[in-house]
């Protein structure tokens, strides 16, 4: 094709007598780039298939140098023989299979999605309702006093649209819930999940954030003011940790913004109060954990470089009941406790807790006596744990194997003395303990599940003999929707009146005439002025008319 053209212009320009049209753009065919591009993607992932054929059945012991075992045959679905398009298949890879969660004795299962995880928990003060938000932008709300066995949630909603929830808090009076998603604007619902306020977002082109009246990044955590009930606090991607109030939804009441070794500007990844609501602390992408007083935001009071490594976003800080430990969550698989009065070094270290999500958090249980965390497994490699460590001497006291997936959220309520627990694979997990835990899951796992009520009608029964003599047939049910159908296709049936003329005439048509002779006349005769929008047929109208009496054209040409 392209050797054709070439000759082409070049008979044309010898013909329109110069050398050439100059330069000429470079032509591809697609089909054989692509035809090409397939071959070669064949080619390569048969090669990578032969090669680990030869290394399994030559090593049986694992000195392979693939990480992970063979792709297996018979779970991947591919023949041998199969043309395989694209890179090779991931090792272990074993397609698309769902696996569902079976409800334990011992706990109260309520089930999400599968395999979207529960990225944020939520409960009242009272115990009453808790609230749990997911990877699939939901927000779920959960009675335990109207629940039953089935254990179903009562509403669910999306208050951010298509952003995953990040996280959720009551406020102190349990009026109002906070949430926090993935955009830079925090949301409020009241109880029943109708918005009450929306923050501001910022103006994005400000070097300044301290100046502007919003966040202009991504959310990362968010929580109440354990004292003011109106007060709340969120931490963003822009780098600043902002307070707000419930009654002004204009702009931001304070602004701190951490800052690295160097003065530059640090992410925040979390954030929480102190006890008494005087500290606001927050842990940050460069391993740091940093607290200001509340009133002043300019410099830290308490600052520690290297609570954890630089770049693993800590994922949880939390303050003791009495006030004086400070537990960090690191995404370096830690879990350390400080004194913030000698912030230096850590009271104490738990390693090797493994953390995928951003999210994984620790709490106190209600006596100040343990600390809780959940792990992170990968897909198929182990049960994700929940570990209780004793608050003291840092031993683990136990430990419990909640589900096959990564647990995320644990949240150990103080009234119910229940844990509840949101995993990677869209359960939420409800312990307790028969004698020792008060009301939540205890109401509504002792309720059988309601049955669903059959509506009884009676209808008449038609017998319909068509070939019934006529005194013995009975009359058939009348249906209009035919007749109707009819009458809108009958141009008279179906022809909607003109409404009465108001104002001025039109279209031959005036308004009711007044007193004078002229409006009487003109209502009279007035012309019908029918616009014929075929002039073809206006012209045809006079076609027999003139064949029959000819009397200019015709005469003229008929010799």
């Amino acid at each position: 094709y392209a050797g054709t053209s070439d000759q082409s212009d070049g008979d044309m320009a010898s013909v329109m007598g110069f050398s050439g049209f100059g330069k000429k753009a470079r032509t591809f065919d697609l089909d054989a780039i692509f035809e090409q591009t397939r071959r070669t993607a064949i080619e390569r992932s048969q090669q990578v298939l032969g090669e680990r054929k030869k290394e399994s059945s030559s090593s049986s012991d694992s000195d392979s140098e693939l990480i992970g075992p063979p792709v297996p045959k018979q779970s991947t679905g591919l023949d041998e023989d199969d043309d395989l398009v694209g890179p090779p298949l991931p090792p272990g890879y074993r397609g698309s299979t769902a696996d569902v969660e079976e409800d334990d004795d011992d706990e109260d299962v309520q089930d999400d999605d599968d395999d979207v995880s529960v990225s944020a928990l939520a409960l009242d003060p009272s115990g009453a309702r808790l609230v749990t938000g997911g990877y699939d932008f939901d927000v779920r709300f959960w009675d335990f006093a109207g629940m039953d066995a089935a254990l179903n949630a009562f509403r669910t909603i999306q208050p951010c649209e298509c952003h995953q929830i990040r996280s959720l808090q009551y406020s102190i009076t349990g009026d109002v819930i906070l949430v926090v998603s993935g955009n830079a604007q925090a949301k409020v619902l009241d109880r029943d999940g109708f918005p009450v306020m929306e923050c501001p977002k910022g103006d994005q082109y400000i070097v300044d954030m301290a100046n502007t009246k919003g966040h202009t990044a991504m959310l990362n955590s968010g929580c109440w003011h354990p004292k003011i009930k109106d007060e709340f606090m969120t931490c963003s991607n822009d780098g600043t940790v902002r307070t707000w109030d419930l009654s002004s939804d204009k702009k931001h009441k304070m602004c701190f913004k951490p800052r690295s070794l160097q003065g530059k500007k640090v992410t925040p990844t979390c954030c929480t109060y102190s006890r008494d609501g005087k500290l606001v602390a927050a842990g940050c992408q460069d391993g740091s954990i940093q607290i200001w007083d509340r009133n002043l935001s300019v410099h830290t009071k308490f600052h520690c470089r290297q609570a954890h490594d630089p770049g693993t976003d800590p994922s949880c800080l939390t303050f003791s009941y009495d006030g004086k430990v400070l537990a960090s969550r690191g995404g370096d698989d830690t879990l350390k406790t400080w004194d913030i009065r000698n912030f230096k070094k850590p009271l104490n270290v738990a390693t090797g807790l493994s953390t995928f999500f951003p999210m994984t958090d620790c709490c106190f249980s209600p006596d100040d006596k343990l600390l809780v965390t959940g792990t992170s497994v990968k897909k198929d490699q182990g049960n994700g744990k929940l570990v209780f460590f004793d608050r003291a001497t840092f031993q683990k006291v136990y430990e419990i194997e909640v589900t096959n997936a990564s647990v995320v959220r644990c949240l150990w309520h103080p009234k119910l003395n229940q844990i509840m627990v949101g995993t990677g694979n869209g359960l939420a997990k409800v312990y307790y303990d028969p004698v020792k835990s008060h009301r939540g899951a205890m109401l509504c796992v002792v309720k059988s599940k309601r049955k669903e009520r059959q509506a009884e009608t009676l209808t008449q029964d038609y017998i319909i003999t068509p070939h019934a003599l006529p005194m013995f047939r009975e009359a058939r049910q009348r249906s209009t929707k035919k007749q109707l159908e009819k009458d809108r296709l009958d141009p008279l049936k179906s022809h909607k009146p003109e409404p009465p003329v108001t104002g001025p005439g039109r279209g031959g048509r005036v308004a009711a005439h007044g007193g004078t002779l002229s409006s009487f006349i003109v209502k009279n005769i007035a012309l019908d002025k029918t616009d014929d929008s075929n002039p073809r047929q206006a012209i045809l109208r006079h076609a027999k008319e003139a064949s029959e009496n000819p009397y200019w054209v015709a005469p003229a040409y008929s010799k």
